[in-house]
């Protein structure tokens, strides 16, 4: 258990280069808080504690704004910076050396039973604000841009930006996991960029039929 409680408190370290002390990062880092209250109500849920279990989920929400259902299966160091408005469902499965973002939802897309929330593969990374709904699965060293939202799986060593989102392979080779989540490729702008080109070609091939009208139409006056 101690050496779990470590691991917690190391990647807070290593993942963010705004904390400064073990003191700090123990009583002022809600994501760790709600990590930690997660085990708890976790451990009460799989003993059918299930109203317990909510309530120290419910209690860990209005402390840390993080709301993690207790029926969520989350594995070793797993970090949640800066934390508020994430939302991890029931059946959401987060595998190791996870990291997410504030404002981050692994929901449902319904009213539907059984696995009805996205699965989180290894070395994963969410950044702020993103949406994965339903039961896919994002995979191994994947990242998920910024506002993305996800309703389909991710494969692995990939990056998915866009609403809704699409998969960007670079070069095949694993995306190193960082929290620059900013510079991510935008398909739609490139897009956009080629639609531009294509636009400014056809309005050069518009220009030069009317120059040649004009001059045909001028030797014709003559």
């Amino acid at each position: 258990m101690f050496n779990r409680l470590r691991e917690d408190i190391e990647v807070v370290f290593e993942q963010d280069p705004a904390a400064r002390s073990y003191v700090e990062v123990i009583l002022t880092y809600s994501g760790l808080h709600a990590i930690w209250w997660h085990r708890v109500a976790h451990a009460l849920f799989k003993m059918k504690f299930f109203f317990l279990a909510r309530a120290i989920s419910q209690l860990s929400r209005f402390f840390t704004g993080i709301e993690i259902h207790p029926g969520a299966k989350i594995g070793r160091r797993f970090f949640i910076d800066h934390g508020m408005g994430v939302v991890i469902g029931e059946t959401c499965e987060i595998g190791d050396n996870v990291t997410v973002f504030q404002g981050v939802t692994l929901g449902g897309t319904g009213k539907e039973k059984g696995k009805r929330h996205p699965t989180i593969k290894d070395n994963a990374l969410i950044a702020t604000g993103a949406k994965v709904l339903g039961s896919i699965t994002v995979g191994e060293n994947s990242k998920i841009g910024a506002g993305s939202v996800v309703l389909k799986d991710v494969p692995a060593n990939s990056t998915v930006v866009g609403v809704p989102g699409r998969v960007v392979v670079r070069d095949g080779k694993r995306i190193k996991k960082d929290l620059n989540h900013c510079d991510l490729p935008d398909p739609v702008a490139d897009m956009l960029k080629e639609v531009h080109v294509e636009i400014q070609l056809l309005k050069s091939e518009l220009q030069k039929v009317k120059d040649e009208r004009s001059k045909i139409d001028d030797h014709s006056t003559i």
